[in-house]
């Protein structure tokens, strides 16, 4: 697939996540390997309220889960994996290198690395500006 630009209603065709859980916004741009997405983080979000109430900040984990939808737009907008869901299986090297904070946005790149049949292994970077935030590997299973 060549670049391209996808809105949250593009997003929300693919993904079956919706919110409050949906961690990315935007496609940037796609290859057959390689997605660029944006998750614009509002002070509104959820998450913040209770984490940490005074001095709100991103849980790590939602970054990862950020970089596992964009990855999984990207999988999952391929002919053959339609209408499949992608199952986390697991998450390896993860790296958190700089708090998240309501008003910035994350900007969410993965690469795919293998992809065997139902299995696959992406690894994704989260920055802020040129700021790494955020790296893993993660591990899915598509399923019908």
């Amino acid at each position: 697939m060549s670049q391209g630009v996808m809105d949250l209603e593009g997003i929300k065709k693919i993904l079956p996540h919706r919110d409050p859980f949906i961690m990315v916004d935007q496609i940037l741009e796609m290859k057959d390997d390689f997605i660029v997405g944006v998750k614009h983080l509002s002070p509104d979000e959820a998450f913040f309220k209770g984490h940490f109430p005074g001095r709100p900040v991103m849980p790590g984990v939602l970054m990862v889960e950020a970089l596992a939808q964009t990855g999984g737009v990207l999988v999952l907008s391929k002919s053959e994996n339609r209408g499949k869901i992608a199952y986390l299986v697991s998450v390896n090297e993860a790296r958190f290198r700089r708090v998240v904070v309501p008003g910035e946005a994350l900007r969410l790149e993965v690469k795919v690395l293998k992809m065997k049949s139902r299995i696959g292994l992406v690894h994704g970077k989260a920055f802020v500006g040129e700021e790494i935030a955020c790296e893993a590997e993660i591990m899915f299973s598509l399923a019908e």
